[in-house]
């Protein structure tokens, strides 16, 4: 990985075979980025995703080995369990036009990955929302 840093943003590349989630988890930890926003594009394999079952408080996974473009990457980043903690969703498409979606578990740079990190200065957080069984953004602490 190699990053610049501009003001409160940081400029990201990954690089070939590096994992993403990883990566920009470690990015926070590294340079106390506690919470904020990225967006990014590239292109991706080993892609783990999933959707929520609301029913069953459980993510059904989804693999992806091949390479896709990744036609967006939004997520937001807040501090859970007094760590950073990345909510990242995709947008993905393969050679044959095929767009897919959902919550990013993790994947892989396959060519390319470019990031953009905006850090905000107020800690955001995370609790379980019992009803939900997630851990969603507690905004009351602002």
């Amino acid at each position: 990985m190699e990053f610049q840093q501009i003001d409160n943003s940081y400029i990201v590349y990954i690089e070939k075979g590096e994992k993403v989630m990883d990566t920009l988890t470690n990015l926070c930890i590294n340079h106390n980025i506690h919470s904020g926003q990225i967006s990014g594009i590239g292109a991706v394999e080993n892609i783990d995703m999933g959707i929520y079952d609301i029913e069953a408080k459980e993510y059904h996974h989804k693999l992806f080995d091949n390479i896709h473009e990744l036609i967006s990457f939004q997520s937001n980043i807040a501090l859970k369990d007094n760590q950073p903690f990345i909510h990242a969703h995709i947008t993905i498409g393969d050679h044959n036009m095929q767009v897919f979606g959902g919550h990013l578990f993790e994947m892989k740079v396959a060519v390319v990955g470019e990031f953009i990190l905006h850090s905000f200065s107020q800690k955001i957080y995370r609790k379980i929302d019992d009803k939900i069984g997630l851990a969603t953004l507690n905004l009351c602490k602002l």
